[in-house]
């Protein structure tokens, strides 16, 4: 009888979430809940409103204390984490150059230069304009562009399509699997189908109690 090649262990961890569970309001939100991301892999964080997809995004990220568990790997305030929420942080009286200079400056300009980031999201034509005149579509690509300039491992991503139109859905997917090929990971919660090619799996929260 030939032996059954053993099944080979998940990459190491860039980032872990072991045994979480986070109370919000008096309702639990998740329980006892591990996630692992590897080097190239994407997680897929879906469920309806209120399930808790922003939660353990802020979780993962620090900035939310568990009930019990732990996360291990990234921190908000380490050099190996992006985290892009559903708020722009844009500076509106800036321009949308200044807007990506000054990210790159603090996050540390380990990425592309900016103009190149602008011309990737799309947004070339705006460097000059004051960030407040911006659509919200053209303040997301904005919020993208930060990711580019300076390159971090982990990718944590809030609805990061919201907003966008069907080009702008399928430019995120496309800096996903980038990310991922490089050898990022990426935490992405969405109510969006991604027209994903690198390594992804799902994650579903339950229905709100």
């Amino acid at each position: 009888m030939t032996a059954m090649a053993p099944i080979p262990p998940p990459p190491p961890a860039l980032l872990m979430g072991s045994d979480l569970t986070l109370t919000r309001g008096g309702r639990t939100l998740f329980e006892a809940l591990t996630v692992h991301l590897g080097a190239g892999e994407v997680v897929v964080v879906e469920g309806p409103n209120g399930a808790g997809k922003s939660s353990l995004l802020l979780t993962l990220a620090g900035v939310l204390h568990p009930d019990s568990g732990r996360v291990t790997g990234a921190e908000t305030d380490a050099p190996d984490l992006h985290f892009l929420g559903y708020g722009s942080a844009v500076k509106t009286r800036l321009t949308v150059a200044e807007n990506l200079a000054f990210w790159r400056t603090m996050y540390g300009p380990s990425g592309i230069e900016a103009a190149a980031a602008l011309d990737r999201v799309g947004l070339a034509h705006t460097a000059e304009l004051d960030a407040g005149v911006l659509s919200a579509g053209q303040t997301r690509r904005l919020g993208l562009a930060r990711l580019l300039v300076s390159r971090r491992p982990v990718w944590l991503l809030d609805e990061p399509t919201a907003s966008l139109d069907t080009a702008g859905s399928r430019l995120v997917a496309e800096m996903i699997d980038a990310h991922a090929a490089q050898g990022g990971g990426v935490v992405v919660a969405t109510h969006e189908h991604l027209p994903l090619t690198a390594n992804h799996r799902s994650l579903r929260l339950g229905a709100p109690q």
